[in-house]
């Protein structure tokens, strides 16, 4: 295939920005991820476009026809241009000068290939005009139709410019890369020979890598993988990559959605201590993986979270869950404990209408959510 086709391909906005770019006699190719996606049929997220162009060039152009210009990255040579409510990040071809294994220094360059050479995957590397021609500096298509994630030229060098690339490698193998063939060899062996480089990282970078990755539909292959090299002993201590693959199956016999706080509550290794979360995640966490059976779970915090703990719950034992344990936990998230505090007053108060309530609770919890209002107070 030597051409994409996508609705934001022929998008009035991307031909504008493109013309905006190319009637100035510049150059103006999208890059990255939606050429990508675009080939594979799947989503596109994000809009990039390289150009020869330098930044003030680029928001100069923009200015004078009206369209918004933000100089969003304008020292790395990146500005976003907002037209019909899309943006679009024009960023000018670039090389590095420097890397640290956290950052680079770049310098801009004026053609394609210098540009391509300092991308982390060949699959990255894939640029197409406005008519969707593809332009392949670095063999990129090739490694993409085989779902090979291949890293550009040297591993090591490009994991020494970068380390958080360790974790890029096993996100895209987990998404793009076919787990009958496995992971590059060459790739799997540099990520293994720098996980060292990962202590470097901060935990946002850390974070966002993990949460993709195991957003996948299918990551354990990539997890195992990860978990071979070290990889994830660095980023997680003692998780278990084990039984993930327990986890998805389960997911994909009952038709649930992936979701990446379930996958790192199966895998453990202390994510609510290691990684940055939000509150919200870290509650969500301690609330599956609470010592509480999963139909107390769902009473006290719903029916996801409920679904959530019987499934970490199973596979970490290597059992299935069955449409009765799943049908279980929604009836229990749907019950409310019949007693009030009124219902125990005149005669108790205090810590000893609050003890009293509690433990009829764990009466009525126990009995199955059967025990009536009658029965309790008896």
């Amino acid at each position: 295939m030597t051409r994409i086709t996508a609705d934001w391909l022929d998008d009035a906005a991307s031909q504008t920005v493109c013309r905006l770019l190319t009637d100035a006699g510049y150059q103006a190719w999208f890059v990255g991820g939606c050429v990508r996606n675009a080939l594979l049929g799947a989503p596109v997220a994000d809009l990039d476009i390289s150009t020869d162009a330098h930044p003030q060039t680029v928001l100069d152009l923009a200015a004078a026809v009206g369209i918004k210009g933000v100089p969003t990255g304008i020292d790395h040579g990146t500005v976003t241009l907002v037209l019909d409510d899309m943006p679009f990040e024009v960023t000018t071809f670039r090389r590095d000068v420097a890397t640290d294994g956290r950052r680079a220094t770049v310098a801009f360059a004026d053609n394609m290939e210098d540009d391509a050479r300092r991308r982390d995957f060949t699959m990255n590397a894939l640029y197409a005009d406005a008519e969707g021609q593809i332009a392949d500096p670095l063999g990129g298509l090739a490694d993409l139709q085989a779902r090979r994630v291949r890293f550009i030229e040297d591993p090591d060098q490009r994991i020494k410019e970068d380390y958080l690339r360790i974790l890029r490698f096993f996100r895209f193998y987990a998404w793009y890369g076919d787990p009958a063939e496995g992971p590059d060899r060459d790739g799997l062996a540099a990520c293994a020979a720098h996980i060292d480089g990962l202590h470097s990282l901060s935990k946002e970078r850390v974070t966002t890598e993990m949460i993709k990755l195991l957003s996948a539909p299918d990551p354990a292959p990539a997890v195992a993988a990860m978990s071979s090299t070290g990889a994830l002993a660095q980023v997680l201590p003692c998780a278990d990559a084990a039984p993930l693959a327990v986890l998805v199956h389960q997911e994909q016999e009952n038709d649930i959605a992936p979701d990446a706080l379930r996958r790192l509550a199966i895998i453990g290794g202390q994510p609510q201590d290691l990684l940055r979360l939000s509150k919200d995640q870290v509650r969500r966490l301690e609330q599956v993986k609470s010592a509480a059976s999963p139909n107390e779970i769902a009473y006290r915090y719903g029916a996801n979270v409920g679904r959530d703990a019987a499934l970490v719950a199973a596979a970490t034992m290597g059992q299935p869950v069955t449409p009765a344990v799943l049908g279980a936990v929604a009836h229990a998230a749907a019950q409310s404990f019949p007693l009030k505090a009124a219902d125990l007053m005149p005669n108790l108060s205090g810590p000893a209408l609050g003890e009293a309530l509690k433990q009829a609770e764990a009466l009525w919890i126990a009995s199955g959510f059967t025990l009536t209002k009658a029965e309790l107070l008896e």
